[in-house]
C-alpha cells in the first residue's frame, strides 16, 4: 500500500453507530452453511474464517492443504455460494438481509469496508460472519480499492456513482497546498452532491463519505485538504510544530512548541530537537529570543537590522518612533535593541530633519 493509502487508512477510519439486529449472526451462519455440500461447506468455512479459528485462508493455502489447484478451490467456493443462495435457508433469511440493507442505508448507503465491518461485529469471528452475508446477497455490492478510493460496500448504484463523482470533483477543486476547516470543506462537498437524496445529507454521513477518498484527508486539527498537502501529510516534528503554532495563532517560544506537540498530539518532542527543526524550515521565522512565527502570517526572515532596512526601503525615511512601531510589528524585541541597530552608521543614517534612511 502506498504512503497516501496508509495515511488515509490511519487518519480517517471513521466509526459509525454500532449495529443491532434481531437475528443471531452465528445461528444464521450455521443454518446457511448447512445448505452447501460438505466439501464446499468446508472450503467456505476456511475462506471466510467461520470455524473455531477466525483466520481466513487463501485459495492457495486451501489448495495446498487439500491437494487441489487454486482454481479448483475457487470453483468449489463459487458452487458452494450458489448452493446457499438457491436454498430454502437463504430465502428464509430474507428478513435478516433486509435489516442489514436498512442499516447500511442508515449509514449513507455507501461506506468503507473496514468501517462497516468494525461496527457490524465486535470481534473478528462476528465480522467474518457479516462478510459472509455481504458476499451472499446480491443486494450488497463491493467496490475494490483503487488509487482514489478505499474498498467499500454499497446498496445503491446511483448514490454510489454520485458520491464517487462528487469526491473526484471536490479533490480537483483543491489546490496542492490548500487546507480548510471541516465545515468549509463539507459545504464545498455539498455543492457537488446536488443529485443525492437529501435524507443522506447530514454531517456524519458526509464525513463518512469523505473517508472513502484516499486523496482527501485531514490533519490532527481537523483541517482538510489533499492528502499530499504539507499541512495534511504529517511526517515529523516540523509538521507538528507548524500545526501547534498555527493553532496557537501567535508566535511561540520553541520550548512551548515542544510542550504543545506533546499535549496536542501525544508526540514526544525534545526541546533542542524542536528548536533545530524550526531553524531549518522556511515555514518558520525567528521573531524574538527563541520566538517563532509562521511565514504565512507575513513575517519575513532576517535579523532586526534587515527588518529596519526593508521597512525604510518600502516606506522611505521615517522618524525613530515610527521605525520602532514598524519593527515591533515584525519582531518581538525591546526598543533599545532596535535603536542600537538603527544607530549603526554602516547601515543607516540620520537626516537633518531627524528621520532615518538606509545607507
Amino acid at each position: 500500500m502506498n504512503q497516501v493509502s496508509k495515511t488515509s487508512m490511519q487518519a480517517k477510519n471513521r466509526t459509525a453507530p454500532a449495529a443491532s439486529f434481531s437475528f443471531d449472526s452465528a445461528a444464521l451462519t450455521k443454518k446457511l452453511l448447512s445448505a452447501a455440500p460438505e466439501r464446499a461447506r468446508e472450503i467456505l468455512i476456511r475462506r471466510f474464517g467461520l470455524g473455531a479459528a477466525p483466520e481466513r485462508e487463501t485459495l492457495e493455502s486451501i489448495g495446498d492443504r487439500t491437494g487441489i489447484t487454486r482454481e479448483r478451490v475457487r470453483q468449489i467456493e463459487a458452487a458452494g455460494l450458489e448452493a446457499v443462495r438457491a436454498s430454502k435457508a437463504f430465502k428464509e433469511a430474507n428478513a435478516a438481509f433486509g435489516e442489514l440493507t436498512r442499516y447500511i442505508e442508515s449509514l449513507g448507503a455507501v461506506i468503507p469496508e473496514e468501517t462497516l465491518l468494525s461496527v457490524l461485529g465486535k470481534d473478528e469471528k462476528s465480522r467474518n460472519r457479516f462478510r459472509f452475508f455481504l458476499m451472499l446477497d446480491s443486494g450488497f455490492f463491493r467496490e475494490r480499492e483503487t488509487n482514489d478510493f478505499l474498498a467499500r460496500w454499497h446498496v445503491d448504484h446511483a448514490t454510489a456513482k454520485h458520491i464517487h463523482e462528487a469526491l473526484s470533483k471536490l479533490y480537483a477543486s483543491l489546490s496542492d497546498d490548500e487546507v480548510m476547516p471541516e465545515g468549509e470543506l463539507l459545504d464545498r462537498f455539498l455543492e457537488e452532491l446536488k443529485d443525492v437524496n437529501d435524507a443522506y445529507k447530514n454531517e456524519e454521513v458526509l464525513k463518512r463519505w469523505l473517508s472513502l477518498s484516499k486523496r482527501i484527508s485531514k490533519n490532527p486539527l481537523a483541517e482538510w485538504g489533499r492528502a499530499t498537502a504539507p499541512a495534511i501529510r504529517i511526517k515529523g516534528v516540523r509538521d507538528y510544530a507548524y500545526l501547534a503554532i498555527k493553532r496557537h495563532g501567535a508566535p511561540m517560544h520553541f520550548s512551548a512548541v515542544a510542550a504543545a506537540i506533546g499535549s496536542l498530539f501525544s508526540k514526544k518532542a525534545h526541546i533542542a530537537t524542536t528548536h533545530n527543526e524550526l531553524i531549518k524550515d522556511p515555514r518558520f521565522v525567528l521573531v524574538g529570543r527563541g520566538l517563532y512565527a509562521l511565514t504565512e502570517w507575513g513575517y519575513t526572515p532576517g535579523v532586526v537590522r534587515d527588518v529596519i532596512r526593508e521597512t525604510l526601503e518600502r516606506t522611505g525615511p521615517l522618524k525613530k518612533d515610527e521605525i520602532i512601531k514598524h519593527v515591533k510589528k515584525a519582531r518581538f524585541v525591546k526598543d533599545n535593541t532596535i535603536l542600537v541597530n538603527l544607530n549603526d552608521s554602516r547601515y543607516f543614517k540620520r537626516l537633518r530633519d531627524g528621520r532615518y534612511a538606509a545607507v
